[in-house]
């Protein structure tokens, strides 16, 4: 399990799992979204698939993308693969729900955003806070607007506050808010109300049709996004001095340019 991704198949076959186990704090490297990639390109629709969910083993669903595959000579690559499976989630071919404890962040959570429902408990803390570090979640700023609206969008993007899911749930992200224990018997009863009386067939196009907006634009824009954190964001000093200085431990020495 050196991806850092577990695969598990439940009731009956029609529930696929995909859960993010390497510890500490599931980081989002290279490897684990290979994996995950992987995993959702094996699915076919005569699979009988009615649910998958993308969850986390431990106490926190994600720190978010590997900060050391963010430097400079690096980020082109897994940029491309983290929006790959964005763009996969997006095409799935079953509901998704994303499954969320604990810390839920950046690369993390932009995996989240491109689930069609989220579970959360109670406690958990969401949020993008690249900006902190010298840069900007492209797949959020391309996918947020859809999910909370522009406003809400830009405060997340732009503060990089890490905030309750009291408040994602009242921004209309997340669906469901319950104490941490009770997470995976809720998705249980998902599945058993919303699911298991349903056909797999009709619950694929029902998704495909609920995420027609966003395929319809998510795309483009990402691409845009991504060419602009490429060519324009990590050309400038700053951008290359917040990871850097994050991957070295100390405080960044802004120039503002």
């Amino acid at each position: 399990m050196t991806s850092g991704l577990r695969v598990e198949r439940t009731q009956g076959g029609a529930h696929l799992r995909l859960i993010l186990d390497r510890p500490k704090g599931n980081v989002v490297a290279i490897g684990t979204i290979a994996a995950l990639r992987a995993a959702l390109a094996g699915i076919r629709r005569t699979d009988g698939l009615k649910l998958i969910t993308l969850e986390a083993a431990g106490p926190h669903f994600s720190y978010g993308a590997s900060v050391e595959e963010h430097l400079p000579d690096r980020i082109s690559t897994v940029l491309a693969e983290l929006h790959g499976a964005v763009l996969d989630l997006l095409h799935a071919p079953a509901p998704t729900i994303a499954v969320v404890r604990g810390r839920c962040l950046g690369g993390g959570f932009e995996l989240v955003l491109a689930c069609d429902l989220v579970f959360a408990s109670d406690d958990a803390l969401l949020g993008v806070p690249e900006v902190n570090l010298g840069v900007f979640p492209p797949a959020a700023a391309a996918l947020l607007p859809h999910r909370i609206g522009t406003s809400r969008s830009a405060r997340a993007v732009l503060s990089g506050e890490l905030l309750p899911a009291s408040w994602w749930a009242e921004a209309g992200l997340i669906d469901r808010v319950v104490a941490g224990d009770a997470l995976d018997g809720e998705v249980d009863r998902w599945f058993a109300c919303q699911a298991a009386p349903r056909s797999a067939v009709a619950l694929a196009h029902a998704a495909e049709a609920a995420r027609a907006a966003m395929v319809r634009s998510v795309p483009a824009l990402l691409g845009v996004l991504e060419r602009h954190y490429l060519d324009r964001l990590m050309e400038t000093h700053d951008a290359v001095e917040g990871i850097a200085a994050f991957v070295e431990r100390r405080s960044p020495e802004w120039r503002n340019a």
